[in-house]
Formats: structure tokens, C-alpha cells, sequence
């Protein structure tokens, strides 16, 4: 049994996708109750999925999922922190601290709270494995996307910090995109994608699904000493970069 978060649409759609396609269950959650219903209808109804809403960084909110899910299902095999947002891309020297605060709080805290409630809640005795969706903007600089960068990069830490310390019963690794068209990711590519993908070795930009089969393999057995990782997934634009 699976929970996504962010999962309403986009990467995080893609990914409950591909758990359902393998046989998994799966809770979804977003901000958005219609939005979170279509996708529990999408991903084959209530005998497949369920939707939580809620704001991914408020605790109440991380504690009713995580009971919700033991009370539907019984386990809590994989989590994949997938909630994001980007509220402002200006410069750091010019950014409002406030949306500091809430990209943090989205992109990381969520994260960690998360974590802690799977792990009290099943993970610590049963076992199970967990994956961060964090970017390619979190390995280096990013231009006028500085707040996300950083908070990005903090997910990639936290993801090698709780792999050591829930070792060896849970395996935590990360996944780090390049632009996938989302709607997430609209003001990166939309109206220029041509342009955009001229950077990528591999002559386009990604899609949700070039994502989940990876989180999907992180989640899986085959993956089983796999920990602590971030898998790079950029259709080879830091190669361009010169970073390897």
C-alpha cells in the first residue's frame, strides 16, 4: 500500500499510476477534493485508491491521512513525498522571507512530518521504503528559482539523513527531475518548449510517467539495497552543464 502526495495530477498523478499498474493500493492527496476525486476515479476507483485532502504541511492533516490509510488498509508499505510548490521566482537577494517560509514548510517539513507519522505508525515495525521528489534545481544553482533550489536541496539531505537513521528496515532515496511538462512546471516551458528541450541531449522534455517508472523501481524489490540515492532523471541536461 502506497500514499503519494501532490498527487492529483502531474508527476504525482504519473507515479500513483504506475503503483496502481503494478498491483498496488494507493491514498492520494492535494489541496483540491474534486480534483483529488477525478484522480481516485482515474486510477480505478475505490477498490484501487483513495484521496485525502489537505495542506500537505499541516500536521492534522499528515496524522488524518496516515490513520486513514491503516484504517482502510492495514499497512503503509511505501510513501512518495511528492507535494511541491513554487510560490515566487525572483532572486533570493529580492525575495520575500514569508514564501521562504512556506516553500519550506511544503517542500521539506511536509516531507519530514510525513515521515515520521509512517514510520511511528507502521514503517518502524514492518518495514518499507520511502522516495522524495525533489529536482535538478537542487544540485546546483538555479536562476530566479533560488527558493525552491534550496529547498530542494535540503529534501536531498534529509533524504541521505533518514536513510541512515531508518536503516535497514527502510530504504529512503530521492528522484531528481529536469523540467517534466506539468502544469507544475508551466512557466518553465509553456509557449517555448522547443526551445527548452534544445538543452536536453535527449531532444525533449519529460513526462510524469519518465518519473514514476523510476520511483516506481525505488519502490520496489528489485531496489532493495538501494539507499540514500538520488536518481537523476534529465534526459541528460546536466551532461550539457559539464556536471556529472
Amino acid at each position: 500500500m502506497a500514499l503519494v502526495t501532490g498527487a492529483s495530477r502531474g508527476i504525482g498523478l504519473g507515479v500513483a499510476r504506475a503503483l496502481v499498474a503494478r498491483g498496488d493500493r494507493v491514498c492520494v492527496t492535494g489541496r483540491n477534493e474534486e480534483a483529488l476525486a477525478a484522480a481516485v476515479e482515474q486510477l480505478g476507483g475505490p477498490g484501487r485508491a483513495m484521496g485525502v485532502a489537505g495542506k500537505a504541511h499541516d500536521q492534522a492533516h499528515q496524522a488524518e491521512v496516515v490513520d486513514r490509510v491503516l484504517e482502510a488498509y492495514g499497512r503503509l508499505d511505501y510513501l512518495v513525498n511528492n507535494a511541491g510548490t513554487n510560490p515566487a521566482a525572483v532572486p533570493l537577494a529580492e525575495a520575500d522571507l514569508r514564501l521562504a517560509h512556506k516553500v519550506f514548510e511544503t517542500n521539506v517539513l511536509s516531507a519530514l512530518g510525513l515521515a515520521q507519522q509512517a514510520h511511528r505508525a507502521w514503517q518502524r515495525e514492518h518495514g518499507g521504503a520511502i522516495v522524495n521528489v525533489a529536482s535538478v534545481s537542487g544540485l546546483g544553482a538555479s536562476p530566479f528559482l533560488g527558493m525552491y533550489g534550496m529547498s530542494k536541496a535540503a529534501m536531498i539531505n534529509l533524504t541521505q539523513q533518514l536513510a541512515h537513521e531508518l536503516a535497514p528496515r527502510v530504504r529512503v532515496n530521492a528522484v531528481a527531475p529536469a523540467v517534466v511538462k506539468t502544469r507544475f512546471a508551466a512557466m518553465l516551458w509553456e509557449g517555448r518548449e522547443q526551445e527548452v528541450s534544445g538543452a536536453y541531449p535527449m531532444g525533449r522534455l519529460g513526462v510524469p510517467q519518465d518519473v514514476a517508472g523510476a520511483v516506481a523501481f525505488l519502490l520496489s524489490d528489485e531496489a532493495g539495497w538501494i539507499t540514500g540515492q538520488t536518481l537523476v532523471i534529465d534526459g541528460g541536461l546536466l551532461l550539457s552543464a559539464g556536471v556529472s
